[in-house]
């Protein structure tokens, strides 16, 4: 099979989809892949990496998606890259349908087969192609979070630890699957006071136990919610249907709850956001400040740090990459139930329910 490496152009999108490790690995077995020039230079790779593994580097990103059957990217394509996509081309990537009609109207139009990273789903109802990015973007929204309750980039000037005589920050965690519990770990970890809530009670129990004593749980409702946000500092809200637009667990008029200052990072913003008042924004542009409370809704935390972003990608994605090049897309998902699952848009039909749903359009499941 013929695959095209594009450098991604969202913007601070800074990973790659393919290290030169993967690339020796499929053109050991018989491919061919194309690298745009420098796709990998911001995630630590040189052109000379990919040329040394067996890639043709190519000089424009219209040339990587003229040739290739299969197109492996990170984040989802812009409006630049709309009409570069051809009909029966495979694109491998993260999605996120649901937040975006122009996106799904733009991939219905392209006749292209979509296989979503995010909806690739196992029987044990994980999500193994999210899970390291969930990982990273947890972690990193304890990490932005510290940040930005510094006074200096307009917080309330808390220490996320606390010192000895004076009380840590609270931090409420909305959300207890991977993206929760990373960032549970790393306030945890880092000292502060936190709830993390969750409507599953066996999920509930399993935090508390491994948890450190510092995290506490609590039944994610809106009353409980409600009572806890005129204490917090920090609230991060990490709410995930798979494939689907998440729901909004903080109004706009909930806002009021919080002292001026305090701060809201959206982790579920790539699926429409789980506040009423997010909306996406840049590494360049990270903050908007709503009736006194900051938000933060990087659409690509782990963009800021691509290397070990990069690495952590493709450890997941490197194995259904291969398993496509080597079975092509169709015979690959016919043996492979999870990867099947990833299938959300296949030559102009959409095939995943919950995307269907969100737009009002037909579910039509792929017969294979």
């Amino acid at each position: 099979m013929i695959i095209g490496i594009p450098k991604e152009i969202k913007n601070n999108e800074n990973r790659v989809s393919l290290t030169p490790g993967g690339t020796k690995e499929l053109t050991k077995a018989g491919h061919t892949v194309y690298v745009q020039h420098t796709a990998g230079e911001n995630s630590g790779f040189t052109d000379e990496e990919y040329v040394a593994a067996g890639a043709i580097i190519l000089p424009s990103i219209e040339k990587v998606y003229a040739i290739p059957e299969m197109i492996v990217k990170v984040k989802e394509p812009i409006a630049e890259e709309y009409g570069l996509i051809k009909p029966d081309q495979v694109v491998f990537t993260y999605f996120h349908f649901a937040s975006e009609k122009e996106l799904t109207d733009a991939m219905i139009g392209s006749g292209a087969i979509c296989i979503a990273y995010e909806t690739v789903e196992k029987k044990d109802r994980s999500l193994p192609l999210l899970i390291p990015m969930s990982e990273i973007a947890g972690r990193m929204a304890i990490q932005e979070g510290a940040r930005f309750l510094e006074k200096p980039q307009g917080g309330k000037g808390i220490l996320m630890s606390g010192v000895p005589g004076v009380k840590p920050a609270k931090v409420l965690v909305i959300g207890g699957g991977v993206v929760g519990y990373n960032a549970a770990v790393m306030a945890g970890g880092m000292g502060a006071d936190v709830i993390i809530t969750d409507i599953s009670l066996p999920r509930l129990r399993y935090l508390s136990e491994i948890l450190p004593l510092n995290v506490k749980t609590l039944y994610s409702s809106t009353h409980n919610i409600e009572n806890e946000l005129p204490t917090t500092d920090l609230v991060i809200g990490s709410v995930l249907i798979p494939g689907a637009r998440a729901p909004h667990i903080i109004t706009k008029d909930m806002l009021k709850l919080l002292r001026k200052g305090s701060l809201m990072v959206d982790v579920a913003i790539d699926q429409g956001g789980c506040f009423e008042t997010s909306h996406p924004t840049t590494h360049n542009d990270p903050v908007y400040t709503v009736d006194g409370i900051t938000h933060y809704c990087v659409a690509n935390i782990p963009g800021a740090v691509p290397y070990s972003s990069t690495l952590a990608l493709t450890n997941a994605t490197f194995p259904y990459v291969m398993m496509l090049a080597n079975k092509g897309w169709r015979q690959a998902c016919r043996e492979d139930d999870s990867l099947a699952l990833g299938l959300n848009i296949v030559k102009g039909k959409v095939s995943y329910q919950a995307v269907a749903e969100t737009f009002g359009l037909k579910y039509e499941p792929v017969e294979f």
